[in-house]
């Protein structure tokens, strides 16, 4: 099993979005919808094309073409889950001295959308979030602290591989953009 995932907004008061989206999928294989994404790309202007990544929030887009993308994407035998947060809702166990633990606060949603995955019986489970900043905690911690949640709800001689990576070097990572765009 694949997940991807990647979020829409920060936590930062300075950002006009009310909520903090996460969109995930989930797929069997990854190099198929992969490509059903790449091949897709024609549809968007030709100034778009070649660029490494096309974004949801894009200006340029038509909503009808966003609207008929958002509808490929739902015919790629994909399972989709999503997980918001209300900006101004933020629990104070994820704030200390008046900030928020940016970090922390990231690694609980994400986890709690994985956990929505779960239990599986698949032998081998690889996770990719969008290579973000985490403000208080190293990737290397976070990548940990996913694994460790989604460990216990796999077999116990499951693969679990938990990776942040760059979405304009991944179509799926793109996949999972327009999902929470």
């Amino acid at each position: 099993m694949y997940i991807f995932l990647d979020e829409s907004g920060n936590f930062t008061k300075h950002n006009q979005e009310e909520y903090f989206v996460i969109g995930s999928f989930t797929v069997s294989d990854q190099r198929r919808t992969a490509k059903a994404f790449r091949i897709w790309r024609k549809h968007f202007p030709k100034r778009m094309r070649s660029q490494s990544e096309i974004k949801w929030s894009q200006s340029g887009l038509s909503d009808d073409l966003r609207l008929s993308t958002l509808r490929k994407i739902a015919k790629l035998d994909v399972r989709i889950r999503f997980g918001y947060l209300l900006r101004n809702n933020i629990p104070s166990s994820f704030r200390r001295r008046g900030k928020i633990e940016a970090g922390l606060l990231y690694t609980s949603i994400i986890g709690g959308l994985i956990e929505k995955y779960l239990p599986t019986d698949d032998k081998e489970v690889y996770i990719f979030c969008d290579q973000r900043p985490l403000k208080g905690m190293t990737n290397k911690g976070f990548e940990e602290s996913i694994r460790a949640r989604v460990i216990a709800l796999c077999p116990s001689d499951a693969l679990v591989k938990v990776t942040m990576i760059d979405s304009t070097s991944n179509p799926n990572m793109q996949i999972a953009d327009w999902i929470s765009g």
